[in-house]
């Protein structure tokens, strides 16, 4: 079966930043589970996976502009402090905020006595990428995963 929208595939992934050391990587462990044209995970990754089948193994680079997006500029904003508990901040460390939209990876700029400055750009924006990829399997999603937009049951969202 190959992959096109409205499947569900499970995929095994490394990521680097390209020419450079993995970043992250999904072997060894359980595989990525997607739908697939319902925007969960970059776009420049799911067009790269469109007509592979189960088995398949394959490279590919990723423009900033089809992963995580560019690097805006103006995108700080200053955080009371009390915000982050009682961890230790330093300029560059990449910390998760809970915020009332859920967490968000957000960069420490600058450190005050009451405030913290923080890029609120993905960690991974303006960043090219290289995906070694392997498909682990494809199915057709059933029609509430297609309506609720992900995957259900294993390695997916349990309601």
């Amino acid at each position: 079966m190959k992959i096109e929208k409205d499947r569900v595939v499970s995929f095994h992934y490394t990521v680097s930043e390209q020419g450079q050391e993995p970043l992250e990587s999904s072997f060894g462990r359980d595989p990525l589970v997607i739908l697939v044209g319902h925007g969960n995970i970059i776009p420049g990754l799911e067009q790269a996976m469109e007509g592979k089948a189960a088995g398949d193994k394959f490279e590919v680079d990723v423009a900033a502009a089809d992963a995580y997006g560019e690097k805006r500029d103006g995108l700080s904003q200053r955080i009371p402090k009390k915000h982050f508990g009682n961890q230790r901040l330093e300029p560059g460390m990449q910390v998760i905020l809970q915020t009332n939209f859920g967490p968000r990876a957000v960069t420490i700029q600058k450190v005050g006595m009451s405030v913290v400055d923080v890029d609120l750009n993905h960690p991974m924006a303006g960043k090219d990428l290289h995906f070694a990829i392997e498909i682990a399997d494809v199915r057709e999603a059933s029609a509430e995963e297609i309506e609720h937009g992900h995957v259900h049951g294993e390695g997916g969202h349990h309601h």
